[in-house]
């Protein structure tokens, strides 16, 4: 009897070792440890920044139009997406911040081009009297093309190119009038009467002393603006060298017109809601 006695003291003694060691377990060794908020926070910030960078210099670029020289195609307050790896997306040879160069002499490297740039296309690049800025403008002519203006009207390769730009093989040479500047299928040239007699410029190119037709070089295109007469383009600072074209312009996301001023309040302006998912052409 005493030795039954000891084994269910000892059996007893067991249980409560093993109850003391759940609990222990239930306050401490199940319960998952605390995670770091601040850290995880930080880590899926960082990665979405990298995503978008990643995107914004390989994909799609957004750009906002501050200037006529493409009316009536682009408006002052469109804002767009701009194809980047069509032409061959690249990485940055440079680092700036606005219009200030941080770093300058990267090492680059470009991805294939899908296609080279041709006439009719609408491209974003970098001003080259100053890469700090962004130009757009339409591309004319290619490498090889001949170019000339004559009494306000472009000429490549002899045939005039001043209507139906987004056919690339269609026929362009219908001519607005000054009377009915809506007379030709778009894309085409803004007539602007004004301009055209203020600035004698405007009614031909090559300018006086230069040989009577232009020929685009090897690695360059040639780019105007369609509001030709109210553009500072090509005839202005030359050919386009293709290393500094950064992208196609693809659809409008977002338009404002500052102009508009809805219940009378001009510091409001207005979306124009028309425009937003309109194809660039």
């Amino acid at each position: 009897m005493v030795k039954k006695r000891d084994r269910d003291k000892q059996a007893a003694a067991d249980t409560d070792k093993t109850a003391t060691g759940a609990d222990a377990g239930k306050k401490g060794d199940v319960r998952p440890p605390k995670k770091n908020t601040l850290k995880e926070y930080a880590k899926a910030i960082g990665s979405a920044l990298l995503i978008a960078l990643v995107l914004r210099q390989f994909v799609f670029q957004a750009f906002r139009i501050p200037t006529g020289s493409m009316l009536e195609t682009l408006q002052i307050g469109d804002f767009l997406f701009v194809n980047k790896f069509l032409y061959g997306a690249k990485t940055p040879e440079r680092i700036r911040i606005g219009q200030t160069t941080l770093i300058d002499g990267l090492p680059v490297l470009k991805l294939p081009a899908i296609r080279e740039p041709r006439q009719g296309d609408i491209i974003v690049f970098e001003f080259p009297d100053n890469r700090n800025l962004d130009y757009i403008k339409r591309c004319v002519a290619v490498a090889g093309d001949t170019v000339q203006v004559r009494d306000g009207v472009l000429r490549v390769n002899g045939e005039i190119y001043e209507s139906n730009f987004a056919d690339l093989d269609g026929d362009h040479s219908c001519v607005p009038t000054w009377a009915d500047p809506e007379s030709c299928p778009p894309p085409r040239t803004k007539r602007d009467r004004a301009a055209f007699v203020r600035n004698q410029r405007n009614q031909s190119w090559p300018w006086r002393g230069s040989p009577e037709v232009y020929v685009v070089p090897e690695g360059h295109i040639f780019m105007m603006g369609d509001n030709r007469f109210n553009s500072m383009d090509s005839r202005y600072w030359g050919a386009l060298d293709t290393s500094l074209i950064k992208g196609k312009a693809m659809f409008i996301y977002w338009s404002w017109d500052k102009n508009k001023h809805p219940l009378g309040i001009k510091l409001l302006g207005a979306p124009r809601l028309s425009r937003i998912g309109d194809l660039i052409r």
